[in-house]
């Protein structure tokens, strides 16, 4: 399932938050502070931040800031109390995609969610890869015959990537950074494996091209 990592420090908030996210089929981590959000970053990758601006040791726009320097393009979206022009113009400027104002109306911080998902590419609906198997983004699984198949989550995240990505080049750098976060290390033939499997996820085993020097591209 899409994986959220919220930084607030209101502690009752950030429970809320949790049990709503994790209602809408969401995989939710909380970090209390800026220092702990940049320690689960280092340590896992994820589809969405949600950060509050006021939160201690390093806050949000920092931490964003921060992230977009190291080539972090993750989306995300400020949660604050602050109304004034100049802090949401420099949200903006660090590189958020969106901004809430608190009190947070929790169904339309589920609709602005899902419309960023959209423009990114994220899937809601069932893919079908061949006969009798689909991908549901929402969970990353993929059911043949309505079984799940058990698929390595690595598969998974490449398959996902692919499909968000079909018909246009996967770079070497774009699998590496979906499937290892920061503090693991990967091999080249370790990509190779991964995608030799999803291959086999489809009829035409040809469905990805080696672009030699460049990357990979799904066409299908």
């Amino acid at each position: 399932m899409y994986k959220i990592l919220v930084l607030e420090d209101d502690l009752l908030f950030a429970s809320t938050l949790e049990d709503f996210l994790s209602s809408e089929g969401f995989n939710v981590d909380i970090a209390k502070d800026g220092e702990e959000a940049l320690s689960l970053n280092y340590d896992f990758n994820y589809d969405l931040y949600i950060f509050d601006i006021n939160v201690p040791k390093i806050d949000g726009l920092e931490l964003l800031k921060s992230l977009r320097e190291n080539n972090d393009n993750t989306p995300t979206i400020f949660l604050t109390s602050y109304k004034d022009k100049d802090t949401l113009k420099d949200a903006y400027s660090k590189g958020c995609d969106d901004y809430i104002k608190k009190p947070v109306d929790l169904d339309e911080l589920s609709l602005r969610i899902k419309a960023i998902f959209k423009r990114n590419k994220k899937e809601f609906n069932l893919i079908t890869l061949r006969e009798n198997i689909v991908f549901n983004p929402i969970s990353k699984r993929v059911f043949e015959s309505e079984i799940d198949m058990n698929l390595p989550i690595k598969v998974l995240e490449l398959l996902e990537l692919f499909l968000e990505n079909r018909n246009e080049i996967v770079s070497k750098d774009m699998i590496i950074r979906k499937l290892w976060s920061t503090s693991q290390s990967y091999s080249e033939g370790s990509i190779r494996v991964y995608i030799n499997q999803v291959k086999k996820l489809f009829d035409n085993k040809d469905a990805i091209i080696n672009i030699k020097g460049i990357g990979y591209k799904l066409e299908f």
